[in-house]
């Protein structure tokens, strides 16, 4: 089953979200969309004929807590509550309340560019290890830092695939046999 909610939410543009589930229509049953992390945010739908609206403006959103969300889909009829769908979403911050020189990257971009930045600085030092006196100094060695790249190289590329709305299985090859 496709995922209902989006991959991301933003904090300071308008959130709509418009739900038609054969099984849970509207107005018979209501939705409720639940985020629990840094703040707690809930939505409920109001119906629009057999589908499930779900909205907040701008103004409103403009003051959901930036940070990783536990959220449930819930739909209800009466007593009985249904669960559509769960998982995790990210809220991003509202730019316009961002200060001026803000970082805005995503973590793996900015764990990327450190790592690419020791990488760089180590290309002209050949110690791993050196003491001095009662002091001593470890390197990463540069094998795991080039390991570390590629992971973070990985985690930016999906991040930005799903940004983007690919499944991550666009690509990959896949065997029948028959």
């Amino acid at each position: 089953m496709p995922r209902i909610l989006p991959v991301e939410i933003k904090a300071g543009i308008s959130f709509e979200l418009t739900v038609e589930h054969a099984a849970y229509p509207a107005p018979d049953w209501t939705l409720r969309l639940l985020l629990r992390g840094p703040g707690s945010i809930d939505l409920t739908s109001v119906d629009a004929g057999t589908v499930h609206r779900l909205s907040a403006t701008a103004a409103v959103s403009s003051g959901w807590l930036p940070g990783e969300y536990a959220y449930s889909l819930r739909a209800s009829r009466g007593a009985e509550v249904v669960e559509l769908e769960s998982g995790a979403v990210p809220v991003r911050p509202d730019l316009a309340a961002a200060a001026p020189g803000a970082d805005q990257r995503v973590h793996a971009r900015k764990v990327l560019a450190a790592i690419e930045a020791v990488i760089e600085g180590r290309a002209t030092l050949d110690q791993e290890r050196y003491r001095i006196g009662e002091r001593e100094l470890y390197r990463t060695p540069i094998a795991d830092l080039l390991k570390l790249r590629s992971h973070y190289r990985a985690e930016l590329a999906r991040e930005t695939a799903a940004v983007q709305g690919y499944s991550g299985l666009l690509g990959r090859e896949v065997q029948v046999r028959c």
